[in-house]
């Protein structure tokens, strides 16, 4: 059986990593659940009062976009720090 010795840089450098991995991976999470909420908002919306359809979905639209902007930018961040650990 062979056992794995790691050194304290390699440590910091595993925990690193499985940091980034978290924050992308939660970013990831936390924008379905945001586009969920506005598209479910927008269609509840669209059902109660269909002459303000067009309206609405510009909106959902651009809430929408704007949550995926936020979770690009954190995906890119991690990305970033991997070249950092």
């Amino acid at each position: 059986m062979h056992v794995l010795y790691l050194n304290e840089l390699e440590v910091y450098e595993l925990e690193g990593m499985i940091g980034i991995g978290l924050a992308a991976g939660l970013a990831a999470l936390g924008a379905a659940i945001g586009n969920g909420l506005i598209v479910n908002a927008a269609l509840t919306g669209m059902s109660r009062q269909p002459d303000m359809e067009s309206k609405l979905r510009m909106n959902m639209i651009i809430g929408v976009a704007m949550v995926e902007g936020l979770a690009i930018i954190a995906i890119v961040i991690a990305f970033i720090m991997v070249g950092k650990v």
